[in-house]
């Protein structure tokens, strides 16, 4: 005879044998469920993010186009984007590696040793112009060449080719989806204005007129283009040498003694704060081929004390006050700095083979020398390469002066407003008012933007 239970085992088995009824007819329901709704469950834990990414329409059934789509099917294009090298074979992709840092704005990457700036021009009539000249109503008369008599359109069918790898292609919708709620500024001389409405024009055209909006403040410094549905802005600032000058009036700067103020950057430095994409320039109003002024005092002051530097030695003033003001104004978490290099000019035809006197005027071919240099000031690339290597902010440097130097044929030449009328002397002698310093839109500036994107949502 076994011997009795303990009281407390004894209560434990009966509690075991009262509950063991309820315990399986739940386990059994709990199956029947899972095996019913599996499908159902996997959908809910497991494809919740997928759905979140791709929401459908209710009213049409089919897909709405998030800013996720458009970055999937950009990245998607790019990376199976077949190349030809020099000898016009095809090249695969070449497959990136992951930086430990990523950029603000980054959704991608270039192709690993790819230099977007290193290339040739490739004539594209199927993808060329972006945009048609009077489709885009906020070019300035000083830039409209076909509205102004040029008579053909050449200029406007180049596309360009980085050897051995490709650059996406320019997506507005892209674009301001990852400029909702920023500001992208552009600061600079009329150069980087020529840059900034380029810009405005590759974005506009998906634009409602309604949503839409430019506005300049009285003296023209600042112009701002709203993208209103984006709560986005695309700006403008005029700032020739970034510091303060005597050429600060955006209506009346034609300065022949130039005259900058040392120290002087937090002036137009303010209208800065709080972008989110900077592209700078400087660089033509440097060239006056005399030594430049640097104001001590104020503008104001009857008797000024001044200081004279090299070209050289007063534009490097200039870059180390930018890149302090940078680095203690930016967040490089936040805040993407760009550099734009120097505009070539084109007014010796002799730099190129041309006929003495000559200028852009008349010139509708490309220079095909892969290695021509202009008159450009190689100096000048030596103190932005100095500089920028000590920067402790990453600053993108937009290298578009080599490419930009084969493009003798994309000036405005005389196909543009006048500023005064001209005289029978130069009407007769149409080379002596040519303007071989700006661009004719849409033409080149628009592959600057192009580089622009590029690097700043496909950064190496």
């Amino acid at each position: 005879m076994k011997p009795p239970l303990p009281p407390s085992s004894t209560s434990l088995l009966l509690r075991k044998q009262r509950l063991s009824p309820y315990f399986y007819t739940l386990l059994t329901f709990i199956v029947f469920v899972f095996i019913l709704y599996c499908e159902d469950l996997l959908s809910i834990f497991g494809r919740n993010e997928l759905v979140l990414s791709n929401p459908i329409s209710e009213t049409t059934g089919k897909e709405k186009e998030t800013v996720d789509d458009i970055i999937e099917r950009n990245n998607h294009e790019f990376r199976n984007k077949s190349v030809s090298n020099e000898e016009g074979t095809s090249v695969p992709p070449k497959i990136t590696t992951k930086t430990t840092w990523k950029p603000p704005f980054a959704i991608g990457e270039t192709e690993e040793g790819c230099d977007i700036f290193s290339g040739r021009w490739v004539r594209d009539e199927l993808s060329r112009p972006h945009y048609e000249e009077s489709e885009c109503p906020y070019i300035q008369p000083q830039l409209t060449c076909q509205e102004h008599g040029r008579p053909d359109k050449e200029y406007q069918k180049w596309r360009w080719q980085p050897h051995g790898c490709n650059i996406p292609r320019f997506n507005a919708t892209l674009m301001l989806e990852s400029l909702r709620g920023k500001r992208m500024m552009f600061v600079g001389d009329s150069l980087n204005r020529g840059q900034f409405v380029s810009m405005v024009c590759l974005l506009h055209r998906i634009l409602p007129s309604n949503a839409k909006s430019m506005e300049s403040t009285m003296d023209q410094s600042l112009t701002v283009f709203r993208a209103k549905d984006y709560n986005a802005t695309i700006e403008f600032n005029w700032a020739p040498f970034l510091l303060q000058s005597n050429s600060d009036n955006a209506i009346v700067h034609r300065v022949a003694d130039r005259m900058v103020k040392k120290g002087s950057i937090n002036k137009h430095g303010r209208n800065w704060k709080g972008v989110d994409v900077l592209v700078f320039n400087t660089y033509l109003w440097w060239m006056t081929g005399q030594k430049m002024k640097f104001l001590k005092g104020s503008f104001k002051d009857e008797k000024k004390e001044i200081e004279e530097f090299t070209t050289e030695e007063a534009y490097r003033v200039a870059m180390k006050s930018m890149l302090k003001w940078v680095r203690k104004s930016m967040d490089p978490n936040k805040t993407r700095v760009f550099f734009t290099s120097m505009s070539p000019l084109h007014i010796k035809s002799q730099e190129w083979g041309g006929q003495p006197g000559g200028n852009c005027y008349n010139e509708t071919s490309l220079i095909e020398d892969p290695n021509y240099w202009g008159s450009e000031n190689r100096d000048i690339m030596q103190v932005i390469a100095q500089e920028f290597s000590k920067s402790k902010y990453p600053i993108t440097f937009l290298n578009i002066t080599q490419l930009s130097s084969y493009r003798k044929d994309a000036h405005t030449s005389i196909y543009k407003k006048q500023w005064s009328p001209l005289t029978p002397e130069q009407l007769a002698n149409p080379v002596s008012y040519a303007d071989c310093v700006h661009w004719c839109l849409p033409g080149l500036q628009d592959t600057w933007n192009e580089l622009l994107f590029t690097k700043l949502l496909y950064p190496n």
